[in-house]
Parts: C-alpha cells; structure tokens; sequence
C-alpha cells in the first residue's frame, strides 16, 4: 500500500474529487486519441515496479530515497503505472526536484519493462536517463554524453516523448534542452532513479499545469504535419480525393522499393512517379543485399551508386559495420563466405579488404547516380576532433587493435543459389527495363551452414542474374536451404574466422577514429560490445545476445539505410501515407475541418 505522506489527499475528499476532474480533463484535451480503457495513461509511480530502496508518497506521485546511497549499487528506480501509449502521439511529464539531497545522483528518463530497478535510468539497454549530477544523457549505457545543464533542489525537469519520429527532449524549467535520444522503443514507461539519502522529487503526470507549454508544441507538430500533408504534390487533376490517395499509394510503393507494383500501380491509375525508374531499382537491390545478410556488399553498392552518402552519416555507416561484423559470423557475409569456396577450389584470397568500399573498381550494371566520391581511410570524411565524457558502471573501453589495411570484397560476390529457379516479377521487365541492365555477375558460395548433399549449393560457378530476384526464395533470409546441417561460426572455416577477428580489430578502429573526430558515443560503443559478445559463448545463436543474428535484426538497418539515400535525393524519408494515417485518429477540430 502506498504511504500517506503530508498534503495527501484520501479518495472521497471533495478536493480529491475536483483534483481527478482537472486531471481527466487535462489529460483528455492533450492526449485526445487514447481510449484509456484500452491503454491507460500513466498517473502515478507503481508501488509494485520499483526497487526496495524508493518510497513513495502523497498518492504516490512523491518520491523519497531511503537507501545507503555508497555507491553505484545503490541506486533504486522506479516505472510509472503504465506505458505511454502510442497514440498519444506525444507525451509529456515533468518531475520537480524538491530536494538534492546528498549528492544530487538523480536521473530521469524512460525504460522499457523488465528493466533492472537497481539501476538509474539510462544505464542499461531499453533505459534512457537525464542524470542530475553532471548533465549527461545516458543511452542504454553507463557512459553518458554531454547533453543539458545539471539541475539541483527547485528546478522542474520535463520529459517529451515524441512518438512520431521516435524522439525525446528534455526541458528544464520550462525550457526545451533540445533532442536527447533518437530511435527509442515503443511501450516506454516514465520512470525515475535516485541515488542518496535525502533526494526526494515529486511527478506531475497532468495533476497540475505544467511548467513548459507543451501544448504549443503540439499544435506546432499538428500544424507541420498538416502542412505535409496538404503541400503533398497532386498533379493536374487537383482536388479530386482519388487521385490523392492513388499519389499517396503510389509513393508508398516506390518509398520501399516495390519498383514493378510502383510502375504496374502507376499505369493503372495513370499516375506519374517523382523518383527515376532507376533509381528505385538501385535502392530495391541494395535493400535486398541488407535483407539476405550481404551488408558488406550493400556498403559498397550504396557507395557507388550515391558517392558520399556515407561519408556524410558516420553513425550510419558505422551501423551499417556492426551489422556487417554480425553477418560475418552468421557466415552470410561475402567477407567470409567467399573462403568457402576458394579454400576447396585452393584459390588465393585477395589482400584484406578495407572498411572503406573501393571506389576504384566499378561495376558496369551498377546504376551510378553520380561521380565517385573520394575514398577515406575508415569510411568517413575526417572532422574536428570532439571531447567526450563517461562515467558510472557498464563504461569499459574495448582495447585498440592494430590492423591492416585491407581493400574491398567486391560488389558481385553473390549468395545465389539454382538460377534457373522460376522468378514471378521478371515478367514486367521487358516494359521497364531489359534484364540485361539489372544483371550482376554472381560467384555462388556457401553461406554459413555446413553443406551436404541435400544442401542446394552451387560451388565456383559463375552465372549472370540479377540479384536476389524476388522468385529466388532459397536466399530470402541469407541462410542457406540445409535442414540436417548445423551452424558454425564463420561456416566453421577457420581462414573465414581469421577475417571476421581481423574485421572486428578494423571495426574497434573505426570506432576509434569517430570517437576522435566527434566524442564519444554509447551507442556505438554498445553496437559494438554486442556484436563483439557473440564471439563468448560456442553457439552464438542460442545465448543471451543470439537474438542479433536473427534475420529480423536486419529490417531496421535497412530501413534507416532506405531513409538515408531518399533523404540524399530531397525525396521524404518517411512516406506521406504513413504520416496521414498516424494523424487520422485524431478528433481534434482542426482535423475534422480539414476532413
């Protein structure tokens, strides 16, 4: 039961009464859409999901720190009731600091249920905190970035979940810090975390006003995606809601890459396509590569087809190399693969391919949309160099390990298997483009899993098809078709092992040199304690961080990867439909006039 503190108010109170009325009804006119009785809103700590250390008070929206507070491990958290339900679209609470107490180790933030309450806010994975003490933004890890001003006995820190674009800000005092974290999780909870004796904070759930005016930020977003969504390009036939819709269908098509239903969809409806036939096309195969585990292969296509797009998302790109790492040992990527073959056929493996994609080599059915950009030593354009903090548990650095210089695996290394396999699309083909231009020479390897006779493998052939065509299902995950076979790291090649641990040591460089040219990041550093951990346990794919080789894993890569490149070409990263169709639960009245 929750403890009654001084100013609490007992249910059937008449204040108590009126306190809930302005509750609901400030709830209800800032979150419009939620139906509470399917996702309830959060209102108070939960007095069952937190750590033994926290009390809580005055119906439970007070709480007080009543631990030993020596050290990291003693820090206790706690979730609020519920989750913030997603169609709020954006939520927001704020937290006043009525004491610092000893130190001021407080943290507020978000987590994900589940999550250790032994622990501040932002230390952990699906945890994101704002820390008190020294200002730092923590990102599922115990090393924290420079982000705000700290904050100490008086001051008001606010909490914005912007569930559109799967953001969050902070505000202190009613003024907004600017962006804290990028790409959060759905079903977050607001949650606290305090560290030593004598912190004590007290919530604002909507109880009260709040100090910040989100409510003008909010119809500064409904206006921006109205806005959007109005300035949409219609065409001729203005004002016909047919034709918007087919213009929104349509964009969505070719936003992910559905080139032939794009073209079959645009015909039908005559409707016109603002991105070149090629184009999508280029983005459909590079999406393809991402999706069968050839990230290696995705890099250097996406580098030659859109010079510099890497070198200017250095985040991106060092994604896109964790994810080639992970590949490496699900044995999927040609960086290893390839040494299947080779060693059987005592074929020489080429020089140690760098982490930067080759730019000298092109290749002739590649679509190029631009001169070639020039080549860096890891992939990035060298910045000025940034400081970087951390601190508190979890903040261990990987050691540094020399590597060579390798080049690049080339881009037409292909994980193809029976090209005679029927392929159901390519009958479109003759009205867009002749297959001639969408073929690239393929080299067929195995991938990973050991191979007998029933494996579908075709060794040291060479073949032209075009890559990963819809109709070839036997590479649709990156995993070959070998039910009796079991998995190995690398394939269980041991020259393959040998460039995935030397791609690692390439791989803790890069991280390195970004960290020197823009400070240091949590997130890489987790991205890369998590892809290193699979190389702890003798089967990676059954243990505690297994679920990364999971082909699934490769879908938000692929996305961000998608987003980047229309980004590139001054096309919308996300497409309008999506957009209209977040807001179209929204009863608010400046909706039902647009409607």
């Amino acid at each position: 039961m929750a403890e009654l503190g001084a100013g609490s108010l007992l249910p059937g109170d008449p204040a108590s009464n009126d306190q809930e009325q302005e509750l609901n009804e400030r709830l209800k006119r800032l979150y419009p859409a939620v139906n509470e009785e399917e996702t309830p809103l959060p209102r108070s700590w939960s007095p069952k999901d937190k750590y033994s250390y926290i009390g809580l008070s005055q119906n439970n929206l007070r709480v007080h720190y009543k631990g030993h507070g020596k050290n990291h491990k003693d820090a206790a958290s706690v979730r609020a009731t519920h989750p913030i339900p997603a169609a709020c679209g954006i939520y927001y609470f704020e937290v006043k600091i009525v004491s610092k107490g000893r130190d001021g180790y407080m943290g507020i933030g978000l987590s994900a249920q589940g999550v250790n309450m032994n622990r501040l806010p932002g230390w952990d994975k699906h945890s994101y905190g704002y820390h008190g003490d020294d200002g730092h933004s923590f990102c599922s890890s115990g090393t924290g970035q420079p982000y705000g001003p700290t904050f100490t006995t008086g001051d008001v820190i606010g909490c914005c979940v912007n569930l559109i674009n799967n953001t969050c800000f902070y505000t202190k005092n009613g003024h907004s810090l600017g962006v804290a974290f990028t790409d959060l999780p759905p079903n977050l909870y607001p949650t606290v975390g305090l560290q030593t004796p004598g912190e004590i904070v007290d919530a604002n759930f909507g109880q009260q006003p709040f100090v910040f005016d989100i409510e003008d930020y909010m119809s500064e977003w409904r206006a921006k995606i109205h806005g959007m969504i109005a300035r949409f390009p219609i065409g001729e036939r203005l004002g016909e809601w047919q034709t918007v819709l087919q213009n929104m269908v349509s964009s969505y098509l070719v936003h992910h890459g559905y080139c032939a239903t794009a073209m079959a969809f645009a015909r039908a409806t005559e409707t016109m396509i603002q991105e070149d036939q090629t184009s999508i096309k280029n983005r459909q195969r590079i999406q393809k590569l991402v999706l069968a585990g050839r990230v290696g292969e995705a890099i250097e296509a996406t580098q030659q087809l859109y010079p510099g797009l890497l070198e200017r998302n250095p985040n991106l790109l060092f994604m896109l190399k964790c994810r080639q790492f992970v590949e490496m040992v699900n044995g999927t990527d040609s960086e290893v693969r390839c040494f299947s073959v080779r060693s059987k056929t005592q074929d020489s493996y080429p020089n140690s391919p760098s982490l930067s994609p080759r730019h000298g080599a092109t290749n002739p059915h590649l679509h190029s949309t631009g001169a070639d950009s020039p080549t860096y030593s890891n992939g990035v354009t060298p910045s000025n160099k940034n400081k970087s903090h951390s601190k508190y548990p979890g903040a261990s650095s990987a050691s540094s390990s020399p590597s060579s210089s390798p080049s690049s695996v080339n881009y037409s290394e292909s994980n193809s298997t029976d090209s005679t396999k029927s392929q159901p699309h390519s009958a479109t083909s003759n009205q867009e483009t002749s297959d001639s231009e969408m073929e690239i020479e393929a080299e067929h390897y195995s991938n990973g899993v050991a191979e007998n006779s029933s494996t579908r493998i075709m060794n040291g052939t060479y073949k032209h098809q075009e890559i990963l065509q819809g109709g070839d299902s036997s590479v649709g995950n990156g995993v070959a078709d070998d039910g009796c076979g079991s998995r190995q790291l690398c394939g269980g090649n041991q020259a393959a092992t040998e460039r995935m641990i030397q791609f690692g040591r390439e791989l803790q460089a890069l991280n390195e040199q970004l960290s020197r040219q823009y400070g240091k990041n949590a997130t890489h550093k987790k991205m890369l304690q998590d892809a290193f951990s699979l190389l702890a346990y003798s089967d990676p794919w059954n243990c505690p961080v297994g679920q990364q080789l999971d082909p699934t894993q490769r879908e938000a890569i692929c996305s961000a990867l998608n987003s980047a490149i229309l980004e590139s070409q001054n096309l919308p990263k996300q497409p309008p439909l999506m957009l209209a169709l977040g807001q179209a639960t929204d009863p608010s009245p400046g909706n039902v006039q647009d409607r």
